[in-house]
């Protein structure tokens, strides 16, 4: 290997040295997942007044395109539309769900729907993208994902463990984009399991530990001396993080077995569920922004079996949520976030046992908690659910919205390595109604 293959534009060469060479002399895996708060040059504006209670984000993610026709904007006289779905009363007024949203339908007085959102992808890899990035996908540029957007512009508020934690998340869905790995999330495949590879193996003794360490340091050293690289010191950063984390009495934040049973028993047993009550959990130690997806929302074969499945470990885990967080005061600071890169299309598609297609033009989202009103509706769809009658939401303007809710600076512009100016939401506005 020669001066110039540390010095090519090539992320992946660099992690993949680093990486192995972590394995080999600290004998520990490390992901990048450590976030912090750096100037990159802006041209600011101030906030609107409005929101900013928030400290928190819990980003509940639809995978797959939830039907909003038959969860929160059904339309109950058009039995063509709705076809065996049955609607259900609320305990918020002139808001009604999906018979399968019980435990939901009793807290709506906590949640505010969105049901005039609107998005120009209608697939889901580029709908996804642009739900999580506020931008349209593109081959030549990498875009962070709002959870390193947070952290970029708002920073940690506990240094000993990671902001940013995504829960049955890609890595492409919750990367750091062109901030850098340091701003990725954590991520974590089942709750249960925890924030893997943070303790120092068992076969490694803490001396032998440190003597590896110490070893890695004069390595580190002489390295960065000759090949000045950004990059590569940014991996670096990483691990000094991961092995402060490994001392850390926040790592019992990951382990949701110290939950009561009772507390277990209220959010429920699917992996949903369980990721629902460890970002509870991050949230009581003090990290920013915590995603949690639940995928199987792509109905376009036997939609309200399907829907029925989804509701189903959906609505005991949403209702617990806030009934958790509600009881313990932090919904006040905390933004609960359901989203999902598009809906469902009102016609039915016969031939495809009740199918629903994706549908772009039309679909819902639902913020509670941080400082937003509850038992609110803000758009509203036509008779059938198939475009929006008012209020036009798009998804800049909702990502805007969870930006105005942690009072960032969602006008500031800053700058990418290839000095492009980015803002959060692009150029998306805050729905300002929604806040109390």
């Amino acid at each position: 290997m020669n001066d110039s293959d540390y010095r090519r534009p090539d992320e992946l060469t660099r992690r993949t040295f680093i990486t192995n060479a972590a394995r080999l002399y600290l004998g520990v895996h490390v992901l990048p997942f450590f976030g912090a708060s750096q100037a990159m040059g802006a041209a600011t504006a101030p906030v609107k007044p409005g929101g900013g209670k928030a400290k928190h984000v819990i980003y509940l993610y639809m995978n797959g395109g939830m039907s909003h026709l038959d969860t929160f904007d059904p339309k109950p006289k058009k039995k063509d539309v709705m076809g065996p779905m049955e609607v259900i009363s609320t305990k918020a007024d002139g808001i009604q769900v999906g018979q399968y949203l019980p435990k939901t339908a009793a807290m709506m007085d906590k949640v505010c729907v969105i049901n005039s959102m609107n998005s120009t992808q209608g697939a889901h890899e580029q709908g996804s993208y642009i739900m999580h990035t506020s931008y349209t996908l593109r081959g030549t540029v990498k875009h962070p994902a709002m959870g390193a957007w947070v952290m970029q512009l708002g920073g940690r508020l506990n240094p000993d463990i990671p902001g940013f934690v995504a829960v049955d998340t890609s890595a492409d869905q919750s990367s750091g984009g062109f901030f850098g790995a340091k701003f990725g999330a954590a991520l974590i495949g089942n709750a249960t399991e925890g924030l893997q590879d943070s303790k120092r193996p068992g076969e490694v003794q803490q001396e032998d530990f440190d003597h590896r360490l110490a070893l890695a340091d004069k390595l580190n050293k002489k390295f960065h001396e000759r090949y000045a690289n950004a990059d590569v010191k940014a991996y670096e950063e990483l691990y000094r993080e991961a092995i402060r984390l490994m001392n850390s009495k926040d790592l019992d934040a990951f382990d949701i077995r110290k939950e009561s049973e009772e507390t277990r028993k209220l959010y429920g047993e699917g992996r949903f569920a369980q990721g629902c009550l460890l970002a509870r959990r991050l949230v009581d130690h003090g990290v920013r922004f915590i995603e949690v997806q639940l995928g199987g929302w792509d109905t376009h074969y036997d939609n309200f079996t399907a829907i029925q499945g989804r509701c189903k470990e959906f609505d005991q885990a949403y209702a617990a949520l806030l009934e958790d967080l509600h009881k313990s005061g932090k919904l006040e600071d905390t933004i609960v976030v359901v989203a999902t890169e598009f809906g469902r299309t009102p016609v039915i598609n016969t031939e495809h046992k009740l199918g629903r297609d994706h549908h772009p033009e039309a679909f819902t989202c639902l913020l509670a908690g941080g400082g937003v009103k509850g038992g609110y509706k803000y758009g509203e769809t036509d008779a059938t659910g198939s475009k929006v009658k008012e209020k036009l939401v798009n998804v800049q303007d909702f990502n805007a919205t969870i930006a105005q809710a942690l009072g960032l600076p969602w006008q500031m512009k800053v700058m990418s390595p290839s000095q492009r100016p980015f803002q959060i939401a692009d150029k998306g506005q805050p729905i300002m109604d929604v806040f109390a």
